[in-house]
């Protein structure tokens, strides 16, 4: 009896023992950044544009990995981009921290041209908070798109790069918004060359390819928050439980979307097998 009670008890110490490694681990992972790299092949990718970097920095929520965002800053740097492109949800518009974003866009615009749309956190947020934003990110040297685009020269070629504004700063009913940002994406596209498309949501993929989008750049649904082994992303917003989008490259038609995990957390303060993230995005023609 006294040695099954030892077996009893030397077994609850090593499942402590375990569940203390997993909760060390977890709360370590949660602020310890990753830089995903992905290559995307098209033979819409101009010649001039072939190896073509983006570095894409998405959801940081006012997160600070490192003293003032130092170890976002040095892993962009190394990383060498053409471009840095921000896909929404730089702040977070329940714990506001404007100037601590602010600051790493400023640092990063250092690094390479920045270009900048909302997520549906700039969208909550008052008209005086967005204004203080959208100012200090063009005084930081960022390019703010909403629902504007612009050519990218390199060479004798040029890729367009558009920026959607979040569904959130549309008015009326969520089809009504659908379709105000497929009409947007449709007059801002130039067919005639490659277009680069910097829009929040990944579940919009639908619109995106009406819009004949070649590639968007996406983040909003956090990896899917916690991720399982052999199934993904767990809840991800805009997608509920199980959701399709949350990570990696995604193809509909002729359009694709890269979906970054990004690299904070909103009201649900953990990630579970789902480090912060940098992408980094090389265009390749082929």
């Amino acid at each position: 009896m006294k040695a099954k009670r030892k077996r009893k008890k030397r077994g609850g110490i090593w499942w402590l023992l375990l569940l203390s490694l997993l909760v060390v681990w977890t709360l370590w992972a949660n602020t310890a950044l990753v830089v995903t790299r992905c290559t995307f092949v098209s033979q819409r990718v101009p010649a001039a544009f072939d190896g073509f970097v983006i570095l894409q920095v998405s959801d940081l929520h006012d997160a600070e990995l490192g003293e003032d965002n130092s170890e976002i800053a040095d892993a962009a740097a190394q990383a060498q981009p053409d471009i840095i492109v921000i896909t929404g949800d730089h702040i977070d518009s329940n714990r506001l921290n404007i100037a601590r974003s602010l600051s790493l866009a400023a640092r990063l615009a250092q690094i390479a041209p920045v270009y900048y749309v909302t997520g549906n956190h700039e969208a909550a947020l008052s008209n005086d908070n967005y204004t203080e934003l959208k100012n200090g990110l063009a005084a930081a040297g960022v390019a703010v798109l909403e629902d504007g685009a612009v050519y990218i020269e390199r060479g004798n070629d040029a890729i367009r790069l558009i920026g959607l504004n979040d569904l959130g700063f549309y008015k009326g009913t969520v089809p009504v918004k659908q379709q105000k940002l497929l009409k947007n994406l449709t007059l801002l596209n130039d067919e005639s060359c490659f277009s680069l498309v910097l829009s929040h949501r990944p579940e919009l993929i639908d619109i995106y390819a009406q819009g004949k989008a070649d590639l968007v750049l996406c983040g909003h649904a956090h990896g899917g928050q916690i991720r399982l082994p052999f199934i993904g992303g767990l809840y991800s917003p805009g997608q509920g439980m199980l959701p399709e989008y949350t990570s990696g490259l995604y193809r509909k038609g002729d359009t694709s979307i890269f979906v970054s995990r990004g690299i904070g957390n909103s009201k649900f303060p953990l990630r579970f097998n789902n480090r912060p993230e940098l992408a980094v995005i090389t265009l390749k023609r082929g």
